[in-house]
């Protein structure tokens, strides 16, 4: 059996630090050696087991990212695109592998993602799970196979709580449809559409996003053409897909050297 890879997971308290918190404590292959929340948080200080209240585990919670991530041999991170950033500047000075499930990034911040991936193995996507890198793949594939006159939109819906739009989801497949286009997505995407707006331009992108409730992730790439539509769909009804998938990454930047890593290379999809 492989050694037990030492795990820090940044933002414990929110659903998806929970649902990875318990996917790190099921697995026989990770333990976690500690965990952050926000400053200010009440479970700083605390034992992680007795913050969540459940028996004591040994696992402290930080405010400090550095004492847990000094610890680890994987970080994983949910958080936010600046929190993120700041954690990667760490990360890279570990050497320590930095997965990110953080969505909403700017071209400021992913200009430090890369900077960080000069020094350490980053694994960074949109989506975990290994359905939606599937899509991924399919619609880069389709994008390539039709022209222009498949008009493309991608749709999704989260819960009311998700505080980015599109989703980074979402995203990541209108990149994919873009690639197969040949076409760079920020010179194609219309990702607001109100009011008068005129005729939809061909060979754009666009983006259409559903908030409420508790609706784990749908996503679906459509190509209208006249007289006929392909859908591809994803709908995620369990959010331990993407703890699963944030933890097969951990896995497989073991021994990696330093470089600014998808899910697609994760699971051997190029």
């Amino acid at each position: 059996m492989a050694e037990s890879i030492g795990i820090a997971v940044m933002g414990a308290s929110g659903r998806m630090g929970q649902m990875l918190i318990r996917t790190i404590t099921d697995s026989d292959r990770a333990h976690l050696v500690g965990v952050t929340v926000r400053a200010g948080h009440d479970w700083i200080g605390a034992d992680l087991g007795e913050a969540m209240g459940a028996v004591r585990t040994g696992v402290p919670v930080y405010d400090d990212p550095l004492d847990a991530i000094v610890k680890a041999q994987a970080v994983i991170d949910f958080s936010s695109p600046d929190a993120t950033c700041h954690h990667a500047l760490l990360t890279a000075q570990a050497r320590t592998v930095h997965v990110i499930g953080t969505t909403g990034f700017d071209s400021a911040h992913l200009e430090k993602l890369d900077a960080a991936a000069r020094h350490a193995t980053i694994v960074r996507a949109g989506n975990m799970s290994l359905g939606v890198n599937l899509l991924t793949r399919l619609a880069q594939q389709v994008a390539a196979a039709l022209d222009a006159d498949f008009d493309i939109e991608i749709v999704e819906a989260h819960h009311g709580r998700k505080v980015d739009a599109p989703s980074g989801t979402a995203l990541m497949l209108g990149e994919a449809a873009a690639a197969g286009r040949g076409v760079r997505l920020d010179d194609v995407a219309d990702r607001a559409r109100d009011g008068i707006t005129g005729e939809r331009q061909r060979g754009h992108i666009g983006f259409a996003s559903v908030r409420g409730g508790d609706i784990v992730g749908e996503h679906d790439v459509i190509f209208a053409g006249q007289g006929e539509r392909i859908v591809l769909s994803h709908i995620a009804t369990d959010r331990a897909i993407f703890a699963r998938g944030a933890l097969k990454a951990a896995f497989w930047g073991q021994g990696k050297g330093p470089g600014h890593f998808s899910m697609a290379s994760v699971l051997g999809l190029g």
